[in-house]
């Protein structure tokens, strides 16, 4: 059976789970990292060197690193090796999610829900709240043309983006119309896993 080391509150931790119920796999989680611990224990050490969640086993492989395992989930448990082109598209918004989205919406995080108000930093909030808006334009633009990232339908290439937007969008800031990124993350709302993971207040 697969087993999926982590704790449900870690962004990276709910991207494999809201993949893994996408595809409808029977999996056992195993709570790990933060207040559950056992991520420093010699025995996860030994499948994960980093020490860090998420983990998955799979009938003897593991593998780490959050978007690795939902690219490859969904590569063996899906379809998404069918279509070369979609996997494409798919794969390079996934790692815009890490290289250009995710580190202001983080920064923001840290700075609006983990750090105290009067320890706070105007100009980092304000240079990360404009790093973010930059971001989204781009990804509107994007979904201006196909109902998710990678086409007409939902993919693994959604998974990622909708944890760093479903962050941003209970964040106390400001935020400008976009109607695309809007109408994308509205349809995240009736997925039931998303609602299972994802959808709920940050912390």
């Amino acid at each position: 059976m697969i087993k999926i080391w982590g704790h449900s509150r870690s962004s990276n931790v709910q991207k494999v789970l809201w993949a893994a119920d996408e595809l409808g796999l029977i999996y056992e989680r195993i709570e790990a990292g933060g207040t559950f611990g056992k991520n420093k224990t010699p025995e996860y050490l030994a499948l994960n060197p980093n020490g860090l969640v998420p983990t998955l086993e799979d009938e003897g492989l593991v593998v780490w690193e959050s978007h690795a395992i939902v690219r490859y989930l969904y590569l063996r448990y899906g379809n998404a090796g069918a279509a070369p082109a979609s996997f494409s598209k798919a794969d390079r918004w996934t790692d815009w999610q890490q290289t250009t989205l995710w580190p202001p919406v983080r920064s923001l995080v840290v700075q609006l829900v983990r750090t105290p108000e009067k320890d706070r930093d105007p100009k980092a909030i304000a240079l990360a709240s404009e790093q973010v808006v930059a971001a989204l334009r781009l990804l509107d633009a994007h979904l201006s043309k196909s109902a998710f990232v990678a086409g007409d339908s939902f993919g693994f290439g959604d998974i990622p983006l909708g944890i760093a937007v479903q962050r941003w969008v209970h964040l106390p800031v400001l935020r400008p119309t976009l109607p695309n990124v809007e109408r994308w993350y509205g349809s995240f709302q009736s997925r039931p896993p998303f609602k299972k993971w994802v959808a709920h207040p940050l912390a």
